[in-house]
């Protein structure tokens, strides 16, 4: 090896490694000096003074002019030295402010970081509620789309029944037809066999002998000796008369008025009238009885039996419940059940052991009154039926519906025999003898022929009809219109009608029902405002007004036959038993 190359790269190095400390101490140089600029500029200035200082005192001034300089000296090195303090001062405080941002700045640093975080969790959570989003769209599509496909098979099936309901009633009107056709043929088949037994019993010859006690003998052409052997006899006759030897002929003419009855739901002693009561003095209520929640919704419908003893009530919670009127109080006796839907109308039969209800549900039903179940379901009505009445004829019911129909009902065979249509809702019914009266929502009164059931008369009405009801006597007609009047018409006299209001009277629906009492001297009815009304028939005024019973509007009304007690319901299920002790 050469010694000298060895000494020369040994020198570079130490003269690279001088250069470099060299460096560092120019670089930290520079940062103190620039950190300690101010000091070092005033301590210069501070060294300058000083050294002119030291050369006036080496000059020989005069005392007095040396003495001033040097104290001027001191003051300004005091104060020089006073202000290299405090920029001291200033400096250890900006250095621990700078300290608290440096600080502050990690902090913040690191609640940046963690925003950061935070703000990437919640992208993904907005892009996870996005994708839901979407997945729930899809569902809600595909559900809605579902919605219409249901609603499209309800349409369909609903236009379905509709045609399989005009099919049925098609059928049943066939069938009816047909029933009525093979009854007529019967009919006259039985009366041809009537008309022929009595023409053979009329050609038939009796001879009766003039002694009261000789037999009677048939013969259709004597013979001589017989004749002969009589004429010492006396006197015999010949008539014309039914044989008295021929049963089977009166027992043809029994059967001709005999009922024959198979399956029926009556029995002889309902199909007898039941004779009823005549209230002479109608009592005027004046006080509550007994107010009672009688159902679990509204009332619609009341009506007393003709005995007065029972009561039913009929709501739109679809049950009839039977109440017993003793000693000034409802008691509960039983509920009649197996409509589908509200009741709107209750009637008693003449003996007061059925009971009839018109419903929502399109249909009408009867129930004993020992049973909870309807015997009889009246089906046919493509719409709630309103009214339902026992006619005069036993065995027979009429029904009326906002389907514009009017239908005379056969009850043995639980079959619509006659169908009256009107271009109106019927919204109530009554039957007379002979009639079938009907109201209706064009402002009329339509009088029917209750044998055909086709309309005979059309009376005007005040407004829309909401009820009817007769007198008594049968007379006296008495209509509720939705114009807030009560029109009273004498039937005898179409043209002789009252009309009662009063102030504050308002109807409340379009099946409020108004009553006549039972003497037909006082009308009544419930208002929209709770209260009863009653009016004297002979003044035309109002009698008196039933107030603060009733929290909600009155729909019916009813008095019993005896005219001891009063009831009105509403349509809060309220029910309150009126009397005037």
């Amino acid at each position: 090896m050469d010694p000298g190359g060895a000494s020369r790269r040994s020198s570079r190095s130490a003269e690279t490694w001088r250069g470099h400390i060299i460096q560092q101490l120019k670089h930290r140089d520079r940062i103190q000096s620039a950190m300690f600029q101010d000091l070092i500029r005033f301590y210069t200035g501070l060294l300058e003074k000083t050294s002119m200082t030291k050369r006036l005192l080496s000059r020989p001034p005069a005392e007095a002019c040396a003495r001033s300089s040097l104290q001027q000296l001191k003051k300004t090195t005091g104060e020089l030295a006073y202000k290299v303090l405090e920029l001291q001062q200033q400096i250890k405080i900006k250095e621990h402010v700078l300290q608290e941002l440096q600080t502050r700045l990690q902090k913040e640093g690191g609640r940046l970081a963690e925003s950061s975080e935070a703000k990437r969790a919640l992208r993904d959570e907005v892009e996870q509620v996005r994708q839901k989003n979407k997945t729930l769209k899809a569902a809600y599509d595909a559900l809605l789309q579902r919605q219409r496909e249901a609603e499209s098979k309800l349409r369909e099936e609903k236009e379905k029944e509709e045609r399989v309901l005009e099919d049925m009633m098609h059928q049943k009107k066939q069938a009816a037809a047909r029933m009525n056709h093979r009854n007529e043929r019967r009919s006259r088949a039985r009366q041809a066999t009537m008309e022929k037994q009595l023409q053979t019993a009329a050609r038939s010859k009796v001879i009766i002998e003039s002694s009261s006690s000789a037999p009677t003998s048939r013969s259709t052409s004597p013979k001589p000796e017989d004749q002969d052997k009589s004429g010492g006899r006396g006197a015999t006759r010949l008539f014309r008369s039914a044989s008295a030897s021929s049963p089977r002929f009166f027992s043809s003419i029994r059967e001709m008025f005999e009922k024959r009855r198979g399956h029926s739901v009556h029995s002889l002693e309902e199909d007898l009238l039941f004779p009823v009561g005549i209230c002479l003095s109608a009592r005027v209520p004046v006080r509550p009885l007994q107010v009672l929640e009688a159902h679990e919704q509204g009332i619609n419908a009341v009506r007393f039996s003709f005995g007065s003893d029972l009561l039913a009530t009929g709501g739109t919670d679809r049950v009839i419940k039977l109440w017993d009127v003793r000693a000034g109080s409802l008691t509960h006796r039983a509920t009649l059940d197996g409509s589908t839907e509200g009741i709107t109308c209750v009637e008693f039969d003449h003996m007061g052991r059925r009971i009839l209800a018109a419903s929502h549900n399109k249909s009408a039903l009867l129930w004993r009154l020992d049973d909870s179940a309807p015997k009889v379901t009246l089906t046919g009505h493509s719409r709630k039926v309103t009214a339902a009445r026992f006619t005069c004829v036993p065995h027979q019911v009429v029904t009326g519906s906002t389907d514009r129909t009017v239908r005379l009902w056969d009850l043995n065979r639980a079959a619509c025999v006659q169908q009256g249509e009107v271009a109106s809702f019927c919204s109530d019914l009554v039957c007379s003898d002979s009639s079938i009266i009907s109201g209706h929502f064009d402002c009329k009164i339509r009088v029917w022929d209750s044998r055909t059931v086709s309309c005979v008369q059309e009376l005007p009405s005040q407004g829309r009809v909401t009820s009817l009801d007769l007198s008594s006597d049968r007379r006296q007609l008495l209509s509720c219109c939705r114009d807030d009047c009560l029109q009273l018409l004498d039937l005898r006299w179409t043209n002789d009608r009252m009309c009662f209001r009063a102030d504050g009277f308002k109807c409340g629906g379009d099946s409020t029902k108004a009553v006549i009492s039972p003497d037909g001297c006082y009308l009544a009815a419930g208002s929209a405002d709770g209260a009863v009304y009653i009016w004297n028939v002979s003044t035309g005024g109002l009698e008196t007004r039933l107030p603060d019973r009733h929290s909600s509007s009155v729909t019916a009304v009813s008095w019993s036959l005896s005219g001891e007690h009063f009831v009105s319901v509403d349509r809060s299920r309220r029910a309150v038993l009126w009397s005037d002790i």
